[in-house]
């Protein structure tokens, strides 16, 4: 059985030397993420060629994503490189301090102070700490600690709740775009949008740039769950960034905001990933734990089309075996998960022709109990529509553009193979598309399959016909 749930590994020192690249694509990475908060343009080119380099000759696609840092408000440093916070002690955050002691730190975030009112609470390093505002003077936020700590070196500050004015895209962020574009990423993942706004601003930056990437938007700020309508309709995807979020609307609401979330996505054609801490013990354990295969398995049962691995790849001990770990757990929640096509196809209108096929296609390889569907397609979209209501059959795209394969790998249940199409005869296409999954040992004579293709050939969006067919038969339906 194929994996129909994708995986994205994080790039960092444990994974950019070319031999462990080559075991964790063999692993089964689908897509790699080059993470703009760390590293240089350089070192983002280098791992890019890399992991193209690779990919060939392992004969698989491998999309990349360039996921942009956002404004990080964070605390500035300490003269001794930390501090211990007691609990009822007073604190100032003070955006005019350059060095930080155990009275005080600085903040890089110069209007923290404008956006605060006494009463607020601050969480410090993902929430270990919390410091409640008495006062704002100046440039300081007088503060009395409600749970201490250590605070350490440049550490992250959220206000519970949300409400932080950072811009989405920083002035680090609109090079990194042109970095990005650059490099010939399929993806772009913008961090802390608020709005639809802050995805319209990325995606012109975007074309200017002269890029297509897919646009992902990070939703971890409350205001993004507030617009979360907005924000898919101007997104490609998303990603449910379960860090930041947790903090700023309490741990308990993920679970259930994560499955809200992944449900409005497919309802609206868009594809998601689920991240953040899935595997976070295996950074230093060679297996992970109950806890965590519960949490991967859940996200693969809500329906999400990828799960993201951060520092377990990047950094961790056993990249390559936490891959493998998730990849294991990804198959077996599959096998679990009930199709429920018929009911999902009760409430669904569909205006356009080719989204009409696309279902249609879903629709009878379930009933038919066909071994695969070959959609054949220029620029994918025909392959998302399939993918977003799980009809347990695997969906091969086909097509002849190299950038529309990096764009369909992290579909769920898409698996995208390229195509010459040099034919514009329809019935010669389709003689090359059942030739090419028998060479890739897809399927056998004999075997029924259901094809979509559109006339006239070679139009973006003009998929027309479905087709079933006995693989080196006559057409039989």
């Amino acid at each position: 059985m194929s994996r129909h749930t994708k995986i994205v590994a994080t790039l960092g020192p444990a994974s950019s030397d070319p031999a462990v690249l080559e075991r964790l694509v063999e692993a089964g990475i689908d897509v790699v993420r080059l993470n703009f908060s760390h590293g240089s343009a350089a070192d983002h080119m280098a791992r890019a060629v890399t992991v193209r380099e690779v990919a060939a000759r392992a004969g698989r696609c491998v999309g990349i994503l360039a996921d942009l840092q956002g404004p990080k408000i964070r605390v500035g440093k300490f003269e001794e490189g930390k501090i211990t916070l007691e609990k009822g002690a007073e604190f100032i955050l003070d955006a005019g301090c350059t060095l930080g002691n155990a009275e005080r730190v600085g903040l890089d975030y110069e209007d923290l102070p404008r956006d605060v009112q006494p009463g607020d609470i601050l969480l410090l390093d993902d929430g270990r700490l919390k410091l409640q505002v008495e006062k704002v003077k100046g440039t300081e936020i007088h503060t009395r600690v409600r749970v201490g700590g250590v605070l350490s070196n440049n550490k992250g500050i959220n206000r519970q709740g949300g409400g932080l004015t950072a811009p989405a895209l920083t002035a680090k962020d609109m090079e990194d775009i042109k970095t990005a574009a650059a490099l010939e990423v399929d993806f772009v993942a913008v961090s802390f949008p608020k709005s639809a706004a802050d995805m319209y601003m990325a995606r012109q930056l975007l074309r200017a740039a002269g890029s297509h990437a897919r646009l992902i938007a990070k939703i971890e700020r409350t205001e993004a769950i507030t617009h979360l309508e907005e924000i898919l309709e101007a997104s490609d995807g998303i990603m449910v960034a379960r860090g930041d979020l947790a903090v700023e609307v309490g741990d308990a609401a993920v679970p259930a905001l994560q499955k809200k979330m992944i449900r409005a996505a497919r309802d609206k054609n868009k594809f998601t990933i689920t991240a953040t801490q899935m595997m976070e013990s295996m950074i230093h354990s060679p297996v992970p734990t109950r806890a965590e295969v519960s949490d991967v398995a859940n996200a693969v049962l809500d329906g999400t089309d990828a799960v993201m691995l951060s520092a377990e790849t990047a950094s961790g001990a056993y990249p390559v075996e936490t891959v493998e770990s998730m990849a294991r757990v990804c198959l077996e929640a599959e096998r679990s998960a009930e199709v429920t096509l018929d009911r999902d196809m009760l409430d669904r209108v569909f205006t356009r022709i080719d989204q009409s096929i696309a279902m249609a296609a879903i629709w009878t390889a379930h009933h038919l109990k066909v071994k695969a569907i070959a959609a054949l397609t220029q620029s994918g979209s025909t392959a998302l529509w399939m993918s977003r209501l799980n009809c347990g059959v695997p969906i091969y795209a086909l097509t002849p553009d190299p950038k529309a394969m990096g764009t369909m790998v992290i579909y769920r249940e898409v698996y995208p193979l390229l195509m010459s199409q040099q034919h514009m005869d329809r019935d010669m296409l389709l003689q090359e598309a059942e030739e090419l999954l028998i060479a890739k040992g897809v399927v056998e004579k004999g075997d029924l399959i259901v094809l979509t293709i559109g006339e006239p050939i070679g139009c973006v969006g003009g998929t027309n016909t479905l087709k079933i067919v006995r693989v080196g038969e006559h057409q039989v339906g």
